[in-house]
């Protein structure tokens, strides 16, 4: 995500702590994200547990869901409230670990920490408040019983190495219950023209498949989404509200068990390298025009390369030129078939168009009169109906994102 978005690691925890910190210090102030006991209420906490919460620490509330539903928490646990904020789920804990347990309440946001810290030591005395990132968890291996997490994994940059973090302080068997916010395809554009994205709106989510993919890649089980919230429709920003909708963005909440025995890197390296995988990556970033292209462009010059190479070594391969010819016109097919379904999204009719003439370009020299310049030609144009394509879904992604010249300033101006 760092690397498509084009801007440090560095710079997205310096935005996050900077927004946070004044979560902590002005939560009477308008967010793009819904903040306080209103939040609390409409993410379907139970009013016992929110009766518990001091003022101050609710005012200061910025959860996106209420992940106690995963009931990973018991009497006597260690538990780790990662990304606690102002600790308000810190305090629930504390209670439902009772005085035989522990709560170590992690955030990255020294206001946050302190807030927390100051209630914790006239109230809670099981409670130990840790500033650091979830990336670099000070804690030991096999520490703690359980996690518990509230809209903290979509402000990570690497999320990867947060939940490996997560899977190696939390013992063998060790339940995690989480909050975050997720989207149904990725954000793809540059975004470095305003840093506070990724604390404001969806810059910092994951696809929803894709975070739980991860979570089972570095060694959880039984991960289930518990719940869904239409989280972005608390947001008091009609932009905000847009763009989510846009995205398809939402909060889940999700319960998952550690395995007993970490993976290893090869076999989450194997994992990740499945092609329903990748190619599902390919198709939810606007790459499978592209991508059918390719296997087009494979089936025939690829298996005349092949044929060539194999002859030379004395091999000879005899192909059926009509069967040939079949596979690479379905493999066309495909590629002319995905990129005029761009015309849903972006409503340009020149893709479709440049790909429907490609297409019957090459169908021309496969089955009526062939001549490797039409065939060439043919697939030319299917190329660039392929990036003027994705060139039209990233122009509406940035539109969409107020990122042009228009609307840049009313993130930059206009709610906080």
């Amino acid at each position: 995500m760092v690397a498509i978005l084009g801007y440090s690691e560095e710079q997205i925890r310096e935005a996050v702590q900077d927004m946070y910190t004044s979560v902590a210090e002005a939560p009477d102030s308008p967010y793009h994200f819904p903040v306080g006991a209103g939040a609390c209420h409409s993410l379907g906490y139970p009013e016992d547990q929110i009766a518990e919460l001091p003022d101050s620490t609710l005012a200061s509330f910025a959860g996106v869901g209420w992940p106690f539903r995963g009931q990973a928490l018991q009497p006597g646990h260690t538990t780790l409230d990662l990304g606690a904020g102002a600790g308000n789920d810190s305090v629930i804990a504390s209670r439902m670990v009772g005085r035989s347990g522990h709560v170590i309440a992690l955030d990255l946001t020294a206001a946050m920490t302190r807030k927390l810290g100051q209630h914790a030591a006239r109230h809670c005395q099981n409670i130990s408040v840790v500033q650091a990132s979830a990336e670099q968890i000070p804690l030991a291996d096999r520490s703690v019983d359980s996690i518990t997490s509230n809209g903290a994994i979509n402000l990570v940059p690497s999320k990867r190495q947060a939940f490996r973090e997560m899977f190696r302080v939390l013992k063998p068997g060790g339940k995690v219950q989480l909050a975050d916010v997720v989207i149904r395809r990725p954000v793809n554009v540059d975004c470095d023209s305003d840093p506070r994205l990724w604390v404001e709106c969806v810059v910092g989510a994951t696809v929803e498949e894709d975070l739980l993919a991860m979570m089972g890649d570095t060694g959880f089980e039984d991960i289930q989404v518990l719940n869904r919230h239409d989280y972005f429709a608390l947001s008091p920003s009609a932009q905000t509200r847009e763009i989510a909708r846009s995205f398809g963005a939402q909060s889940v909440e999700v319960s998952a068990r550690r395995g007993e025995h970490p993976p290893g890197r090869l076999r989450e390296w194997l994992r990740r390298s499945l092609p329903s995988r990748w190619l599902g990556q390919l198709h939810r970033r606007g790459f499978s025009g592209m991508a059918a292209l390719g296997l087009a462009l494979l089936s025939c010059y690829g298996v005349v390369a092949m044929t060539g190479l194999l002859t030379l070594a004395g091999i000879r391969l005899a192909l059926s030129p009509q069967a040939w010819s079949l596979v690479i016109a379905t493999f066309t097919l495909l590629a002319w078939l995905t990129i005029a379904a761009g015309f849903l999204h972006h409503r340009s009719a020149l893709p479709a168009l440049l790909a429907t003439v490609g297409g019957a370009t090459v169908c021309f020299a496969l089955f009526v009169d062939y001549h490797v310049l039409t065939e060439l030609a043919g697939f030319a144009l299917l190329a660039v109906a392929a990036f003027v394509d994705l060139r039209h879904r990233r122009r509406l992604e940035a539109r969409k994102l107020g990122l042009n010249g228009a609307t840049r300033g009313t993130f930059q101006d206009g709610v906080r």
